[in-house]
């Protein structure tokens, strides 16, 4: 009978030292929120900026509306789509940008004319230079 008491006695110190315990908040948050809505897509990395008509290719797009990048990404697993990396800032580019809620110019399909991709990614913000 003894030893039963130790023992309750023992469970009951350990429970009110565990409730005791400071408590821990996590220090990771995710907060990927709305992808922006840009005309002919957002670039693949932050600030997620709108990337500019030509960056993307026609892989990109179903029925003129962009599938997405990086975090709102929402392609196959499989999936891989040619840019034009001309198109970006830290590549020399210092053409028009689109605004976010700007909409596309009348008759885009998603498939931009005289397309040129000189690198493909797949979705993720995962590049790769050259053919697939």
């Amino acid at each position: 009978m003894r030893r039963l008491k130790f023992l309750a006695l023992t469970a009951i110190a350990g429970l009110g030292i565990a409730a005791s315990a400071p408590q821990t908040q996590a220090q990771v948050s995710i907060g990927i929120g709305v992808a922006p809505a840009c005309p002919y897509g957002y670039y693949d990395a932050p600030p997620y900026g709108c990337a500019p008509y030509g960056y993307y290719g026609p892989e990109w797009f179903s029925n003129g509306v962009f599938i997405g990048a990086g975090p709102w990404f929402h392609g196959s697993e499989h999936f891989h789509g040619y840019v034009d990396n001309h198109y970006r800032e830290d590549h020399g580019y210092h053409g028009e940008y689109p605004h976010h809620g700007d909409r596309p110019r009348d008759g885009w399909h998603g498939s931009p004319e005289h397309f040129h991709g000189n690198e493909w990614r797949d979705g993720h913000g995962h590049g790769h230079d050259g053919h697939h």
